[in-house]
Parts: C-alpha cells; structure tokens; sequence
C-alpha cells in the first residue's frame, strides 16, 4: 500500500489570538470566529470533522463523534507571514523575525534597484495593493516608473500594468531584487503584482508570482525528494520554497482551480506529500477585509471537502491546518499573530482531541513519520497518538481489562490488570494480587510476565496495562520494580499501551518510561 500525505493550507485561517499577539501589533484578532459570524458562513463538513472541538472555537457546535483528530497549534517561530509559516509546517522554526521597513527600503537598496532595472520607482511605502494601483497607476503608466512597496510583512512588492510591462519582464525585475535582498535585506519574499485596466478601473491580475527566500535549512520537502518519493506543489508552495524539494508543481489562479486539481491529485499514482496552499482567503479577502467573502470561501471549502474524503485511499492522510491568520474584521489590512486550526483524516487515524500543541513543525514531523522518513525537524511527530488501533493493540487491550476485573486486591482497593504480547502471537496476562503483609504482594505486570517467562516466552514485542478502580479516567504506568523486570527481557523501543478506559489508550516505549534502566551489560 503506498502512503501519501496531503497538506491543505487554508492560507490566513487563523484560530484566535496568541498570547504574544500585541508585540506584533495585533489585538482582538480571531478570523474564524470573525467569519463565523457572517451569513455566508457555512460549516457542515467541518463540523463534521470536529473543528468545533478545537480549543478555544467555543463560538462552533461541537461534534460528538468527530471523524478528525483536531489540535491547536502555537506557532514558534517569530513571525505572522505566510513564508516562515510554511517553512515551520515543513519542519523548521525561525527564531528570527525577517526584516520589514515601515518607512519604507533605504536609500541603497533602491538606487541599486534602480542602477540594475535601468527604471525608477514610484511610492516606496507600506500600502494596500489595491490602493497603491489606484493611488500611482496612472502616473506608471505615464512615465514606466515601478511601482515599489512593502506591508508590514516581509515583502519587496512590484506592480506594473500588463499591457506596459511585459509579464516575464517583471518578473525579471523581481529576480534582479531577490538578488539585491540578501544578508540583513533579506525580505521573505519579492512578489511581483501586475494588474491591468484604466486610471479609475485599475484590477490585480491572477498573475502574481512570488520570489522567496530559499528555507535556511533542510525540510521535510527536501528529505522526502532524497528518499526519491514524490513532492507535488499546488497552488504558490514552489514560490514559497523557492523550488527547493519540489519533484512537480502546477500553479493556480485562485481556490476554485485549487480544489479542482486537489481533487484530481487523488487519482495520481505517488508516493509521498501533495503540499496545497489556497491564496484566495488572504490574499482576496483577508487582506482587504472582506469578512462575507473569506466566509463564501469558506463555505465553498466545506462544501468541497466530501468529495475529497470520499476519495482517499486507505493510505492516504489530509491534514487541513494554516499559516497565520488575517483577520478581516480587525483594525488594519496586515496578517495577524494567532494559532492555527489542524485537523487530520484518514482511515487509520483515531478522533483523538490533541489540545494546544508549540509548533505548526509537529506537523512534518508525524508526516514524516508516517511516510516511513527519519526527519522531525525542529518538531515532534504526535501521529503514536492518533493512529487508531490496530488488531493486535485491540486484543492486547481487551486481555488487560480481563485480567483487571479479575484482579485481588483488598487492601489497596487499587486493580491493575496487564497484558504482554510475545514475539509469536501469544498473550499472557496478569493482574495484580495483594498481601496483608503488603511484602509479598506481586504487580499485574511482573505476574504477566513472569507466567510468559516460566512457560519459556524470551522475546515480546507489546505490553498493555489497565489500572485503578472507580476511577475511568485513570492511566498509571507501571512501576519501577515492574518496569525494570521488562527490561530484562524487553528492548526499551518495546510499545507500551497505557489505557484510559475501554475504548482510549496512550501510546508510549519502555524506553521512554525507563530512560536509564540497569541492564545486563552493566554484569559484564
């Protein structure tokens, strides 16, 4: 069975304020919540997958049986933009916020643009897009300057009218300013923004393209692309990483292509990640505050998603997360410092509620995991937590809370029943029996143990274990005397189940429960 990763970024869809969120400006900033409140807002499919369940969306229905594995995720590196965002979902975190000029490029950096363009420039502020065409189109028109300006992102922004300006000529003069923007200039991003009509009818055209820095290190695109699997770009993910660990692309003019050639990538036979990002709920609408229109996106996504579940393979899992937020209802036009939604689906995957995780880069991590490569990245994969059960962690399961309805245990009130499961297929299980001298009395797991051992079992490859009584909720690990006769016997990558209840169970080693335990080699 070949496996395949999907990443849909819903660019901007921010899941409420972080706590950092006023050193970058931001304040009251929720863009979910802020749609949500729309009449264009629809939510059935999401609803569905449990997106109401993520922390902090109270403003959402819950769903009682959600279909997803939901999160919240705390971005870690130090920024909003969407080119940092991307490069922590792909595994690495920017301690550093890149450089942005509120009072617009110095003096050396545009002289030399200007020297290598041959063409001066016009404005070299921070401005809306759609207003900086309106405000200086006419005299670009009249006089072939460039129009040249920032936001308060990270951003070295060109716009020329089409018709005067041939499109692969800006995007010449785009790759001479990447060039000039390295070092302490080094912007994330220099997006070229052409736009056509009349003074007073002045459009943005579908032809941007974006120029951005390539990703300081290594990332999960570039070590999937090593282990020869495929990296398919959809939408502006190769602009963003600059090329690097893409095996295929295709670009788009905006969320309805997207999720037409999303919907197409399922029937591609790959290996590997398809890496979607849809532009249009920041770029059309967060931006310029169009809180009815990013809802009508959003409620097209929804309505969309079905069709895309329906035709996954078993092999396949979609995460659905995003980069920062853009709330369009706040007080200005620029991106917004918040959390990120994350759900993820798949036929393996148990809806599993993983609360408030630090780092969108937990992400590459458990899919790479799941993609059977070694990289993490600067994050930790979470997929031991919402992969569903197999048959035999059911089994083994079902055998623990046996023994622990059978277990003895007058004294301490306290049952622990326990399962181990043998290189050959067979269970052992035990429980715990008490003394009232408390001296002889023998753990669950070292009773399970010790039958599999006096039958002549030496190899194990899985333990469960049931603890506590009137209490559902309780998961106890072993204890040190039990943990150190597994050892013995048990390599510490061995799995280790550790149940809540009949139908949830933690995932964790013997490794990881003993970090230094005495073993043999320590006689010799």
């Amino acid at each position: 069975m070949k496996k395949r990763v999907f990443i849909i970024v819903l660019d901007s869809l921010g899941a409420g304020e972080m706590p950092d969120a006023p050193l970058f400006g931001d304040f009251d900033c929720h863009t979910l919540k802020r749609i949500s409140a729309s009449p264009e807002f629809r939510f059935d499919s999401m609803k569905k997958m449990g997106m109401g369940n993520i922390d902090g969306q109270d403003f959402l229905p819950r769903e009682d049986k959600p279909l997803a594995a939901v999160c919240r995720l705390a971005e870690r590196s130090m920024g909003k933009d969407t080119t940092i965002g991307h490069w922590e979902i792909s595994g690495v975190v920017s301690p550093a916020p890149m450089p942005t000029y509120p009072q617009g490029f110095p003096k050396e950096i545009i002289d030399e643009f200007v020297k290598q363009t041959g063409r001066e420039i016009l404005c070299n502020m921070p401005y809306s897009g759609t207003e900086v065409i309106k405000d200086y189109g006419e005299e670009h028109i009249k006089t072939g300057k460039l129009i040249v300006y920032t936001s308060a992102d990270s951003v070295f922004q060109i716009a020329a009218h089409e018709e005067y300006v041939p499109l692969e000529e800006l995007y010449g003069y785009c790759r001479t300013a990447r060039k000039i923007l390295c070092g302490k200039h080094a912007v994330g991003r220099v997006i070229a923004r052409p736009f056509v009509g009349t003074p007073g009818n002045f459009t943005r055209t579908a032809n941007r393209h974006d120029f951005s820095l390539e990703p300081p290190k290594k990332t999960l695109l570039d070590t999937l692309k090593e282990a020869g699997k495929t990296v398919y770009a959809v939408g502006k993910i190769n602009d963003i990483f600059a090329g690097c660990g893409v095996t295929e692309k295709v670009y788009t003019h905006g969320n309805t292509e997207g999720l037409k050639i999303s919907l197409e990538a399922l029937d591609r036979d790959f290996e590997g990640l398809c890496f979607i990002n849809l532009v249009d709920f920041d770029m059309l609408y967060g931006h310029r505050q169009d809180i009815n229109g990013y809802a009508r996106a959003f409620a097209e996504f929804d309505a969309w998603l079905p069709k895309f579940t329906e035709k996954m393979r078993d092999g396949d899992i979609l995460f659905i997360t995003a980069d920062h937020g853009c709330d369009p209802g706040d007080s200005h036009t620029d991106h917004t410092r918040e959390y990120t939604p994350l759900l993820v689906y798949g036929k393996g995957i148990a809806p599993v509620n993983l609360g408030t995780r630090a780092g969108f880069c937990d992400i590459a991590a458990t899919a790479a995991e799941y993609l059977g490569i070694s990289y993490r990245g600067d994050g930790s994969s979470f997929l031991r937590e919402i992969a569903a059960p197999t048959a035999e962690e059911t089994a083994l399961c079902a055998a623990a809370l046996a023994s622990h309805e059978r277990a003895y245990a007058p004294y301490s009130k306290f049952k622990v029943g326990a399962a181990l499961l043998t290189a050959d297929g067979k269970i052992y299980s035990g429980c715990n029996i008490e003394n009232a001298s408390l001296t002889p009395t023998v753990c669950a797991e070292r009773t399970a143990l010790f039958k599999a051992v006096s039958e002549g079992a030496r190899e194990f490859r899985m333990l469960a274990v049931c603890s506590g009584e009137n209490e559902p909720d309780a998961a106890f690990p072993p204890c040190g005397v039990c943990r150190q006769a597994l050892s013995e016997f048990c390599g510490s990558d061995m799995p280790v189940l550790i149940l809540k209840n009949a139908r949830e169970f933690r995932r964790t080693t013997l490794g990881e429960l003993l970090p230094q335990s005495f073993t043999a080699e320590y006689m010799r």
